[in-house]
Formats: C-alpha cells, structure tokens, sequence
C-alpha cells in the first residue's frame, strides 16, 4: 500500500493549483501540502459555491491522477458507497452453467464427487469477476494513485460517517465473500461540507481541516481574470466590487464564485465594457436565483451602481 507525495513544496501546490486555474491562498496551499505529505484526508467546510468541489477537481488535474467522486445524499449507505454484485452478469453465467452441466459432470463416479465440482463452481460467482465497485472501492483497489473526493458529506446520516471513518482510518474494506480487499495506492481524499449540519468529532479527528469562505475582492478579481481573460479590466473590477456588496446584503443567498464567473462570461459576450444600471437588471438574475432576492436588489440597482462605477 502506497502513497505517493506529489508535490515539493507550499509553492509547488500554489503553482501546481494555478496550472489548472484555481487561485488558492496561501492556507489552502499549506494545508493541500501537509495533507500529502501526512497522508491525511482534508475536510473542507464552508459556504456553498465557494470552490470546495473545484479543488478536489484542480488536486486531480494538478497531480494527473483521476477524480473519483461519491456525491453523498440522504441515505446513502455501505452498499451504494462501496460495492454490488453484478446479478445480470450472474444469471447469465448460470445459464452458461447449464448448458455445460453435462460436460462439468462427465466422469463423476459418485454423487459426493458430482457435488464437489458443483461448488466449486459456485466460488466464481462470488469473484472480483462479479464485483461492481462503487466509488469508494474503486478509489481504494485502483491500479493508479487516484483523489477521491467524498462531496457534501454532511449530506449522509451520521450513522455513514461512522462507516466512512473506518475505511478512511485502514484504507481496506472487507467482503464477506471475498475477504479483506486492501488499498493499493491510499488515494488522497477530499470531504467538503456545506455546514448544513455538524459533523461528528471523529471525523474531524481523522481529517486536516480547511474552511473556505468567500474570497476577498483582490482574490476574486484574480479568480475571474484566470477563468475569464477576456473581461476588460474596469468591468473585471466592477463585477467582483459589485458582487461582493452583494454578499455583505441581507439577502436569502449570496452569489457563489461559480455565479460571479457566469456574470463576467454573460457580460462579455453582450460587449459590456463597464456596468450601467439597465445592464445589472437584465442580467441579474445570473447572480441571484431567488425571487425576494431580486427584488430587494433590484429596487437599489442604482445605488450599488453607482458605488462600483469609480472615477
């Protein structure tokens, strides 16, 4: 069982991250690299829409090695995590079985012995064969070093956390079938949590933790110019000045970094060079996906206009 470091340095991770366009501080950077070198998952909380998916993504690019994800969801458990028998697959070995019957028990000079090669027929249904790993066995047999990223894992019962931080303690799992299935590779894993509910302390233990919360406008601005290069740089600066005066509102939901990204791409291709208050209201509902929040914004459009639009 192996785990592989990949990057040098702090430095390396920023540049590493950055090659795959996603504009980390320098905590993210340091926490990314101890994780490696440690051999420990990161837990990454924090608002949603805030790039805790994107680095699992830019971890995978980074390094070369490919993104498992388990997107984990009310009820998720073992089974939908780890395996399933392929039973299709079976059925159709056992007609296979059938039409060979004659042939495997040819010979046979007793009834104990006919038996005898019946179950030792019965082994092969239950090999690696007719196992269909789910993500988290994938991640662990893998040939290859792999990320898994074990997305909004507040999402699960607290009953699959106990579960998780089993295999994420000794990176094997076992099958009754088959026994105990080691890792080959530990691959490096991501959990993100959108803080809907609290995750317990054991987890937390097993896991380096990372908040991330909304970037600040310096970040942000680079951010959109790594994604969108285009954008003329006073809309670049009234865009994320706009928008993070959105965020320090009362409103239901604050626009996420994705949304803002959707705004400067939307306002490029209609050839804005600058906001003007016609345009914020007819885009807007790019940035705000609730009707009360639209509502409230829109009735001070020229306001919020006006304190981005500079000299």
């Amino acid at each position: 069982m192996n785990n592989v470091a990949g990057f040098d340095s702090v430095e390396d991770v920023v540049r590493g991250l950055a090659g795959q366009r996603y504009v980390c501080s320098r905590q993210i950077a340091t926490t990314v690299f101890l994780a490696d070198r440690m051999g420990k998952p990161i837990l990454v909380e924090g608002p949603a829409g805030v790039g805790k998916t994107e680095l699992a993504k830019a971890l995978s690019g980074a390094l070369g090695q490919e993104l498992i994800r388990l997107q984990c969801y009310e009820g998720l458990d073992e089974n939908k995590a780890l395996y399933e028998w392929e039973y299709a697959k079976q059925l159709l070995y056992t007609q296979l079985l059938k039409e060979k019957l004659g042939e495997l028990l040819a010979g046979a000079e007793s009834l104990s012995e006919a038996l005898g090669r019946l179950l030792a027929q019965d082994e092969v249904f239950f090999s690696e064969s007719f196992l269909l790993p789910r993500p988290l066995l994938r991640a662990i047999r893998s040939e290859a070093p792999t990320v898994l990223l074990v997305d909004e894992v507040d999402k699960a019962e607290p009953e699959f956390e106990a579960f998780l931080l089993e295999v994420l303690s000794d990176f094997q799992v076992s099958v009754p079938e088959l026994g105990t299935l080691k890792a080959r590779h530990i691959p490096r894993v991501i959990l993100t949590s959108n803080n809907t509910r609290e995750i317990a302390d054991t987890l937390r233990r097993r896991c380096l933790h990372l908040y991330i919360d909304y970037p600040d406008m310096e970040q942000e601005s680079e951010i959109v110019r790594a994604r969108v290069p285009e954008i003329h740089s006073r809309l670049l600066a009234q865009v994320v000045g706009f928008v993070q005066s959105l965020r320090r509102l009362d409103i239901r939901k604050p626009p996420s970094i994705g949304e803002t990204l959707d705004w400067a791409r939307a306002l490029v291709l209609l050839n804005a060079e600058e906001l003007e208050p016609a345009l914020v209201e007819e885009t807007l509902s790019l940035i705000l996906k609730h009707q009360e929040d639209l509502q409230k914004v829109r009735s001070d459009i020229h306001r919020l206009t006006r304190q981005v639009a500079g000299p």
